[in-house]
């Protein structure tokens, strides 16, 4: 017997398919919990070799009733994670390095282009969009949580692969 579909109906699943095709098909957000805290769409921009260093972003969710502090990262293709944040300060904007980010009980921290980010230093190959890198955070109470880090395109703003209206990505 056949099957008809209503024109309509075929048009609105071709352009699914498309937009799907587009952003890489995984229109899914890669979240990675451990206790209580969640860590949401852990993202990074492309980079042309390896000469400048990477940047990564996520949030950190913490559903528990007791801070917790991200103290490090570590990543096996840069030589070293720094955690850093940036401000703007006399109408320039600065990047400094911190030594550790409070994730307040019941709260969130957002790590964004232009707040606290993850630097990752002396890249040991570039970071290459569509792959996925490991780093591993690490926590004062939570302890080592390691995460995949999608890598956007160059000029990325962490708003694809599913991204897009998720906390502010």
């Amino acid at each position: 017997m056949p099957v008809f579909f209503h024109p309509k109906s075929v048009l609105v699943a071709l352009a699914a398919f498309v937009i799907l095709g587009a952003s890489g098909g995984d229109v899914r957000g890669h979240d990675f919990t451990a206790g209580s805290l969640i860590i949401g769409h852990p993202w990074a921009r492309a980079t042309i070799g390896t000469s400048r260093p990477g940047g990564a972003y996520l949030t950190i969710t913490n559903k528990g009733g007791e801070a917790d502090r991200l103290t490090g990262a570590e990543c096996p293709i840069a030589e070293r994670v720094e955690l850093h944040r940036s401000s703007v300060e006399g109408g320039m904007m600065r990047m400094v390095p911190v030594g550790a980010i409070e994730v307040p009980a019941g709260g969130k921290v957002m790590f964004a282009p232009s707040g606290y980010h993850l630097m990752l230093l002396g890249l040991k190959k570039p970071l290459v969009a569509g792959s996925k890198v490991p780093l591993t955070l690490v926590f004062e109470k939570a302890g080592r949580i390691t995460v995949e880090v999608a890598v956007e395109p160059l000029g990325g703003k962490g708003g694809t692969k599913g991204h897009m209206g998720h906390d502010g990505h």
